[in-house]
């Protein structure tokens, strides 16, 4: 009850502020950018209000009219901490929970799909697992991520399709007119793309889900697996099957009820997992892209500020909190899930 009490408090905070941080403000220059990412050079790495600051934080504090109180600190360019950790943890929940879906929905069809087929299917699918299991998990991730990434720039930039125009005119190169070239045609007939900020985030936050939950479907498989195959030596399988019970229906109406249990613990253990590899990726560059926050980047470039000179720690131990409560939290809420509704224990 309290780690449900603690992931209502944060998603309530995190989700329910996403208005206000994602609003964008004017800026003294002119034009206007989103809360989460506006802050003034001139209040860089202060620190919370209720620190003792240094002389020269005192001062530049001081010097910013009106004087500002940051409760959390601000980061190397003066954004609030508070904003962009509240933004950061509306986007790893988000992609956290979608990529949990994803690995469920998957995990789900395939396990069952397996099972219920039986024989030389059964054994194909789950071989085709066992070689997907001895894969270096991290590194799928990645080259996922990185592949969808290059598809992405491929896309705006057009090269690939440029370079396939002019080996298709090349025959006309020797009639063009002195000072042209069938490259400056190519940019002409196929100039490059362009992808407004909104768009090209919400491409990379997509890639980065499907790439993240693409690959965390292999235990759900297994579960949802032999789950299914305990099923179908019940009764009222063979009942079902017996009176020629479609097998869609079989699954809808007989199947996915019984399995409700395992799915909802699983799923609920998944999403921790998923925000963790979220966070790493993003800890080593590959995630989530700057300037959009995440708990996993504010970690990334919190590292840095930690040295013998001055140390900025409030930069590095405040997401670091917020990723360790919020996955306590949920992985306490999976274990109880588990067991509650395991037969066993009843």
């Amino acid at each position: 009850m309290v780690s449900l009490a603690v992931l209502g408090l944060i998603l309530v905070l995190c989700v329910g502020s996403l208005p206000w941080t994602l609003a964008r403000i004017s800026e003294p220059g002119g034009g206007s950018m989103p809360r989460y990412n506006a802050g003034d050079t001139a209040a860089g790495r202060l620190p919370p209000f209720w620190i003792t600051p240094t002389p020269d934080q005192a001062r530049r504090t001081e010097a910013i009219t009106p004087t500002p109180r940051f409760w959390l600190g601000t980061d190397i360019l003066g954004r609030s901490v508070v904003v962009r950790l509240l933004a950061g943890g509306a986007i790893s929940l988000t992609v956290g929970l979608a990529a949990a879906l994803i690995s469920v929905v998957i995990g789900t069809l395939y396990g069952s799909l397996a099972a219920y087929a039986g024989g030389r299917v059964d054994a194909v699918m789950m071989r085709i697992v066992d070689v997907l299991f001895g894969l270096p998990y991290v590194l799928v991730v990645v080259l996922l991520a990185v592949a969808g990434d290059a598809l992405v720039d491929e896309y705006i930039s057009r090269e690939g399709a440029r370079a396939a125009w002019v080996h298709e005119h090349a025959a006309d190169a020797p009639s063009l007119p002195e000072g042209q070239s069938l490259e400056a045609r190519a940019l002409v007939a196929l100039p490059p793309r362009r992808l407004s900020e909104t768009t090209r985030t919400a491409i990379d936050l997509t890639v980065l889900l499907i790439a993240i939950g693409g690959t965390s479907w292999l235990t759900m498989a297994r579960v949802i697996r032999g789950e299914v195959l305990s099923l179908k030596a019940r009764p009222f399988m063979e009942a079902a099957r017996a009176i020629g019970v479609p097998p869609l229906r079989t699954f809808t109406r007989h199947l996915l009820p019984n399995l409700a249990g395992p799915i909802i613990v699983y799923a609920t253990l998944t999403v921790p997992q998923a925000m963790l590899q979220e966070a790493f990726l993003s800890f080593l560059g590959i995630g989530v892209k700057p300037p959009l926050p995440s708990w996993g980047r504010l970690a990334s470039e919190g590292l840095g500020e930690l040295n013998p000179y001055q140390s900025n720690w409030w930069l590095l131990v405040f997401p670091c909190a917020m990723l360790a409560v919020t996955l306590l939290a949920l992985n306490f809420v999976g274990e109880s899930l588990r067991e509650a509704m395991d037969p066993k224990r009843k």
